[in-house]
């Protein structure tokens, strides 16, 4: 197996991070001690960003569909995460980006000139005493892991144009789901139930050149009836084991999130789910076929069992923690619906012999990263994060995701800056490397560099 071995040992020297860190406001240290000179950014819930985006492409074995990816990119945007709390049991929440968009293959003015993400909305009221009712769109997450969550159910459709592959970033920054949510403390754990109505029809997967400008994009969220109940329990020990319940359609999954910690310094941890479904190709064979993307009259371009099957997510790591703040993750996630080695064979093999079924063949890939699910079947997440890397107030986060099967990888190395309490710099470099016939190796998309620059209000 080949891991990329020069990369894992970059980013094994410049250290990891906590896995849940690296949304763009997570970059603003909650707290920061002994700073009496007020250097850092922290306590903003307000911010303007300029982004510029180059991209590095590659020829690929099965040949690009139309539109092929943007070479650059420049992003502006204001962002703000808001909540006003108008007394001890009632407040308001919004988080919202307002976007202008310029890049080599949109020509302005046009609806994709000027965007806007409605990512969360909601009111939130304690009507018992450690009883809370949220109603709204709401960004619900779950799980424990860093690099794959399978119990991550209300992720699917709602990363927007991602600037950073970091998952981290994907959970935060990423459109919430219109539900109402009940959730009820106390001493020994935590129980919560969740309901998101289906209101919208699903859609077709949007390109970068077809997202409309002022529109919640609520068919991404709310196009099913969905159901979430989960609860935790104090079992001691530092032991917390959380159970969860999952219903979207006609399917059920069952989930489980546990973390034990191990010394001062040490967590392990395990997120699983499980439930009845057909494979990757199966889904997104379906789901084309519903919204119209694959013509109902078309043969599949790939063999598959098209029945569903009791099938199993699992990730499972551990974190450490150093006291000069540097946390690794190590992480094995297992995705069982994902591509086998014999679906990968076929994918090339289908590609190069019939180029009239690549927009079909990428069509597959692009439902799974729509659904935020790994591609292949096994990989292994290795993750870094310094804080005060070097100098202070410089932050260094890595990581690195590597398809065991082939050993090709997806690399992304962070370096954020923290000018002062108001200015924040970043730069990132991400890469996909492997044989052009991998699960990596073989994205249109080369290698990417990013630099941004923050104005925190």
């Amino acid at each position: 197996m080949r891991i990329g071995l020069p990369l894992i040992l970059i980013l094994l020297c410049v250290p990891p991070a906590a896995a849940a860190q690296d949304s763009d406001l997570d970059f603003i240290p909650k707290t920061i001690p002994d700073d009496p000179a007020g250097t850092t950014p922290h306590g903003h819930n307000v911010y303007l960003e300029n982004v510029i985006v180059a991209d590095a492409l590659r020829q690929t074995i099965v040949p690009l569909p139309p539109p092929p990816p943007p070479v650059w990119e420049e992003r502006l945007f204001l962002d703000m995460r808001r909540q006003w709390v108008f007394d001890p049991t009632f407040s308001i929440t919004l988080s919202d980006r307002f976007n202008f968009r310029a890049e080599n293959d949109i020509v302005p003015p046009s609806h994709e000139t000027i965007r806007n993400d409605f990512r969360e909305g909601y009111a939130s009221w304690e009507f018992a005493s450690s009883t809370y009712l949220d109603v709204g769109r709401i960004n619900v997450k779950t799980g424990v892991a860093a690099g794959f969550n399978p119990t991550d159910f209300f992720k699917t459709r709602a990363v927007v144009e991602p600037l950073s592959a970091d998952p981290s970033a994907l959970r935060e920054d990423r459109l919430g789901t219109v539900m109402t949510l009940i959730q009820h403390d106390w001493n020994a754990g935590a129980a919560t139930v969740a309901f998101a109505p289906g209101f919208r029809s699903p859609t077709p997967i949007y390109t970068a050149t077809s997202l409309p400008s002022f529109n919640p994009m609520f068919d991404r969220t709310n196009a099913q009836d969905r159901w979430l109940a989960k609860g935790s329990m104090d079992l001691g020990s530092d032991f917390s084991p959380e159970v969860v319940y999952y219903r979207e359609g006609d399917r059920s999954h069952y989930g489980a999130n546990l973390t034990h910690g191990v010394g001062q310094s040490t967590v392990v941890y395990a997120e699983w789910a499980g439930g009845e479904r057909a494979s990757l190709i199966a889904d997104a064979m379906a789901y084309g076929r519903n919204t119209g993307t694959i013509p109902s009259t078309a043969p599949n371009a790939l063999a598959f069992d098209p029945n569903r099957h009791f099938k199993n997510d699992l990730a499972v790591g551990l974190s450490y923690a150093t006291s000069t703040k540097i946390t690794f993750n190590v992480e094995y996630d297992y995705h069982q619906a994902g591509f086998s080695q014999g679906d990968w064979d076929q994918w090339f093999q289908a590609g190069a012999a019939r180029v009239a079924v690549s927009a079909e063949l990428w069509f597959i890939r692009d439902y799974a990263a729509e659904q935020q699910e790994p591609a292949g079947e096994h990989s292994l997440f290795l993750r870094a994060d310094w804080m005060d890397a070097m100098v202070r107030n410089l932050e260094i986060t890595g990581f690195i995701n590597t398809d065991v099967h082939d050993g090709s990888s997806l690399a992304q190395v962070t370096a954020s800056y923290y000018v002062s309490r108001a200015w924040t710099v970043e730069a990132v470099a991400a890469a996909t490397l492997g044989s052009k016939n991998s699960n990596f190796g073989s994205l249109p998309t080369a290698a990417t560099f990013l630099l941004k620059m923050a104005r925190y209000f």
